[in-house]
């Protein structure tokens, strides 16, 4: 096989500020990265020595042109990076304010990525893949989401391992119940997904009242509900692993036989929160396809993440296998 990773999802210009502690009526100064999950998770596990590719669209316009550009100098593969035409490229500004305020705005009227075509699936050859990762965001609108759904099936039948980062973004859904609903139906066709308990909990609203958000931090709502409950759902849909992100306490794995495992995180001092996430899903991605075991894959994923928090970006600062091993020694080992 060609590659080892496929995403699938969305690609934005990141505006990450560069005044950290300013509030965002303060912030002088902004930094450029690309970023939206698939983008980070496929530089991520690029630079720790995977050969990845991802599945996007961008605007014919300058900031798509930086985001095909910043892919390439990243090695990631971007022959399915598609130009859509009448859209415009999307920008992510956000702010930090450590150690638990990031105020996060998403620009995506006519987000190109919203258009991605079963015809565009076409074109992949996916003998060509070990594994595929979607994001929840790409089963937000149509046509991408049946794009998505078709693109895993297509994965699903040449055996390739099915990745889901559950990736909530409430402010991208047209109803925040939707979210779970879609997400439910698509869970069969998935072998190992990845989400904190709050996107878990997310996966299960039926009020949109469940839902709280602080500051503007899109990415880490306050939501109600019983976890237990959603992650007994989620088990019974078929996947194979269940891995639950709790912050710096580090992650648990659930399997469908009620074994369950506590895989701890690496404590650090928090300057941005947001990538975290996505620089676990590179870790972990790479020790799985190593063939390694859940514990050491998910530990590699903590250290990952835990790299990550301590900057102040997410796929320009995601480390290598080297600094990420050597990270892992300083604190002690595997």
């Amino acid at each position: 096989m060609k590659f080892d990773l496929l995403t699938f999802g969305r690609a934005s210009i990141d505006l990450y500020s560069k005044n950290i502690g300013a509030e965002f009526n303060d912030i002088k100064e902004l930094t450029t990265a690309i970023g939206g999950s698939p983008v980070n998770i496929s530089v991520g596990a690029q630079r720790l020595g995977l050969k990845t590719s991802i599945v996007t669209g961008v605007g014919n316009d300058p900031v798509g042109g930086f985001i095909i550009h910043t892919l390439k100098q990243e090695n990631v593969d971007v022959s399915h990076v598609n130009i859509i035409r009448d859209t415009t490229s999307t920008a992510v500004v956000c702010g930090i304010v450590p150690p638990d305020k990031f105020p996060l705005v998403f620009y995506r009227d006519k987000a190109p990525d919203n258009y991605l075509t079963i015809d565009m699936v076409n074109t992949i050859d996916f003998d060509q893949y070990k594994s595929f990762l979607m994001t929840g965001t790409a089963l937000s609108v149509e046509p991408t989401r049946s794009s998505a759904i078709y693109a895993t099936e297509k994965a699903k039948t040449k055996g390739t391992t099915i990745f889901l980062d559950i990736d909530f973004r409430a402010n991208l859904w047209h109803d925040v119940r939707a979210f779970g609903v879609t997400l439910r139906q698509y869970l069969p066709l998935c072998d190992i997904v990845m989400g904190t308990e709050e996107e878990l909990l997310a996966m299960g609203l039926t009020d949109s009242d469940q839902v709280t958000i602080k500051d503007s931090a899109i990415s880490s709502p306050t939501i109600e509900g019983d976890i237990n409950g959603v992650i007994k759902q989620v088990l019974s849909s078929g996947i194979k692993l269940l891995l639950v992100k709790t912050g710096s306490k580090g992650v648990t794995a659930y399997y469908p036989d009620g074994k369950t495992e506590d895989i701890p995180g690496f404590p650090v001092e928090v300057v941005n929160v947001l990538g975290a996430g996505d620089a676990f899903a590179s870790g972990f991605i790479y020790g799985y396809l190593q063939n390694w075991d859940t514990y050491q894959s998910a530990r590699l994923a903590n250290a990952c993440g835990a790299w990550i928090v301590t900057r102040q970006g997410c796929s320009n600062y995601a480390p290598t296998y080297e600094e990420i091993i050597q990270f892992i020694t300083d604190k002690g080992g595997f």
